[in-house]
């Protein structure tokens, strides 16, 4: 065999070794980072039935409002007043499903649908600007976890989400949704939103009133009553048409 093929095996046999050890390495790493990340999905799993009825919970968002606020003084004094689901309007029920996820009792968590629509129009703007998510992973999200848009976090949203869909009903989720969403700075939930807005109770509002609320939800700092964006008013003309 000439000298030049013996080499080339030589060094074919060697770099086989060596990609064979580079994936054993590899593979044990992603075990171990598998391994750590189910660990800290274990730290954050609830106890679901200390969440299926009763007094909506302060979430971790409203927790990081509120050390947000002792490091700002300036910022708003937090308005948060959750009531029970019967307390809020079915029209207004309605505005919010409207506006944020028209397909709430018919999927498990996940909008298959709504994400590929998304997925489609980031792909075609070349921009992660929508996530399709519904209204139990935004549920989650604001109860447990935070606004970070990293791969991991929408990881552990998915898996918390399945698991709140399997213990929770729908009615309880959309309750508790409509009392920690964010309706401004510092202003959580309906009924905190109502009284900040217009102040009155929640279960005084008008048609026109539930669609401005619900026109809120996606940018509730920049888009909301006050600020009667064009952006925003067209969306509530949009959710009207669609009450």
């Amino acid at each position: 065999m000439l000298p030049f093929i013996k080499q080339f095996n030589y060094f074919r046999r060697r770099n086989r070794k060596r990609l064979k050890r580079n994936m054993v390495w590899l593979f044990r790493v992603v075990a171990v980072l598998i391994l750590l990340d189910a660990v800290y999905l274990f730290t954050l799993w609830p106890n679901w039935s200390d969440y299926s009825s009763g007094k909506v919970k302060k979430t971790e968002f409203i927790n990081q409002y509120l050390s947000s606020k002792k490091q700002k003084p300036k910022l708003p004094t937090l308005k948060w007043n959750p009531i029970p689901i019967t307390w809020i309007p079915k029209h207004l029920q309605r505005a919010v499903l409207v506006a944020e996820d028209a397909r709430f009792y018919e999927h498990q968590g996940i909008d298959v649908e709504a994400f590929k629509e998304a997925m489609d129009y980031n792909l075609e703007h070349m921009k992660f600007k929508y996530g399709g998510s519904t209204i139990s992973q935004q549920t989650i999200k604001n109860m447990f976890l935070s606004s970070s848009r990293n791969p991991l976090r929408k990881w552990h949203e998915l898996i918390l989400t399945f698991g709140m869909e399997m213990s929770l009903t729908k009615k309880r989720i959309l309750e508790i949704y409509l009392n920690v969403a964010e309706f401004g700075r510092g202003i959580y939930g309906i009924e905190a939103a109502a009284q900040h807005y217009w102040g009155v109770s929640a279960v005084a509002l008008s048609h026109y009133q539930a669609a401005q609320l619900a026109a809120t939800l996606p940018s509730p700092i920049k888009h909301n009553p006050r600020t009667q964006t064009k952006r925003f008013n067209k969306r509530v003309r949009r959710i009207l048409r669609l009450l």
